[in-house]
C-alpha cells in the first residue's frame, strides 16, 4: 500500500467526528466536509480565509462574508456558497446525519474564521490560520472550548516569539523616513491580503506618501466595502512611484518594476524575521517581525483556552509542536504523512 493510500485510510479519532488526512488536507468523512482543501472538491469545503494556498475551485463552500468577497476577487467563478455570520450556527445534513457548524473570528486576516463543528455530543474546533495577538485590521480571535482541536502550527518552535506590534511598526516608519531622506523609494514587502492592510493601518498617523501595488490596491478596496478605514494612498503608477512608500507582495523582489524605480530600500515583513538570516534569504535591506500567524506562546495559549482531549497539528513545524504538547501531557499528533506512517508502524504487531 502506498504512503498516500495508507494515510488516506487512517481515521485519527474513533468518534462521531472521525478525521482523515486526504490529499494534504483534513477531511471529516462522516460529515462529508473538507477543511481548507488544497485541491478542488465536489463535496462541501470550509474555507477559513482567502489566502491563495487555502482556496481552490470547489463546488460548494462554507465561509464568512468578507472571505466570500475576497475569494471572488482572487478566484472568480460560480459556486454554491454558504455565507455565515460569526457566532450563528448553521445545520448541515449529510446522508442520514447532520451537524452544526459555527464560525468564530480567527484573528489571522480580515474575515478569517475558525469553524466549530458539533455532532451529537462532540465538538471539534478547526482553527485554520489564527493569531491571538490583537491585530489592526482583523477581528479579534475568539477561541472556543472543544473536545478535538485541529490547529495551524506554522511557528511551532520555541524560538518563534514575536515582539509587540507597536515597536515593530515604529521601526518600519523609521526605515521609511530614512529612505525618503536619502531620496530612495521605500519598498515594503508583505502579502497583498492581510499583511498589507495591517501595514496600512499601522502607518496611518505617520504622514508617509503611500502607494499600493495593483494586487494590494484591489484587496484593500474590498476591506473598505466592509467599512474599514485606511490612511490616504495611491495606486501604483510607474511614472510617479519614486520617492514614495510602496507596498508590494514579496514576489516583486528583483523584478523590472523595482529596477525601474531607481534608488530603493527594501524591507520584508514576516514572522520569519525572527531568524537572523531572514533579510539575506529574502534579498532585502531590512526585515521586520510582523506576522499574522500565532507565535509559539500563542500556540500554547490556544491549547489552554480550548482545553481539548485530542489535538492535531497542521502546517509548519507540526511534528515539533505535537511533540512539545505530548511532553506537556497532551494527546497530540501531527496531521502529516510522515508522522502518521511512523505511528502506524509503531502500532503494528512485531
Amino acid at each position: 500500500m502506498s504512503l498516500t493510500n495508507l494515510t488516506a485510510r487512517l481515521g485519527f479519532c474513533v468518534s462521531v467526528l472521525p478525521i482523515e488526512f486526504r490529499q494534504g488536507s483534513p477531511y471529516l468523512p462522516a460529515q462529508g466536509l473538507w477543511l481548507d482543501a488544497r485541491e478542488a472538491q465536489i463535496e462541501r469545503v470550509f474555507v477559513s480565509h482567502a489566502h491563495s494556498d487555502h482556496i481552490a475551485e470547489h463546488k460548494e463552500i462554507i465561509l464568512s462574508a468578507p472571505t466570500a468577497k475576497l475569494m471572488q476577487v482572487r478566484l472568480p467563478g460560480t459556486r454554491q456558497e454558504h455565507v455565515l455570520n460569526f457566532g450563528e450556527p448553521r445545520r448541515f445534513v449529510h446522508h442520514n446525519g447532520c451537524f452544526d457548524l459555527t464560525l468564530f473570528p480567527a484573528g489571522h486576516i480580515f474575515g478569517s474564521a475558525m469553524s466549530l463543528i458539533q455532532a451529537e455530543n462532540q465538538r471539534l474546533l478547526y482553527t485554520g490560520d489564527f493569531k491571538l495577538r490583537p491585530g489592526l485590521s482583523a477581528e479579534p480571535c475568539q477561541p472556543q472550548p472543544a473536545d478535538i482541536l485541529i490547529m495551524e502550527t506554522t511557528y511551532g518552535r520555541a524560538q518563534y516569539v514575536f515582539p509587540p506590534t507597536e515597536p515593530v511598526i515604529k521601526g518600519v516608519i523609521r526605515f521609511c523616513r530614512e529612505a525618503l531622506d536619502n531620496a530612495e523609494t521605500a519598498v515594503l514587502l508583505g502579502y497583498s491580503l492581510g499583511k498589507s492592510q495591517e501595514l496600512l493601518c499601522g502607518l496611518g498617523d505617520a504622514g508617509l506618501p503611500l502607494m499600493l501595488h495593483g494586487a494590494v490596491f484591489k484587496l484593500t478596496q474590498v476591506y473598505e466595502q466592509f467599512g474599514q478605514c485606511f490612511p490616504k494612498y495611491e495606486r501604483y503608477e510607474a511614472g510617479s512611484a519614486r520617492g514614495k512608500v510602496l507596498l508590494c507582495p514579496p514576489n516583486v523582489v528583483n523584478s523590472a518594476m523595482l529596477r525601474n524605480l531607481g534608488k530603493i530600500r527594501t524591507a520584508i515583513l514576516t514572522g520569519w524575521a525572527v531568524d537572523p538570516n531572514c533579510r539575506f534569504r529574502y534579498q532585502c535591506d531590512a526585515a521586520f517581525p510582523l506576522s499574522d500567524h500565532a507565535d509559539f506562546p500563542d500556540l500554547i495559549e490556544m491549547v489552554k483556552r480550548v482545553g481539548p482531549k485530542k489535538i492535531y497539528t497542521w502546517h509548519g513545524f507540526a511534528a515539533d509542536f505535537a511533540r512539545t504538547l505530548r511532553e506537556l501531557g497532551y494527546d497530540a499528533q501531527a496531521l502529516s504523512q510522515e508522522e502518521q506512517l511512523a505511528l502506524a508502524r509503531h502500532r503494528a504487531p512485531v
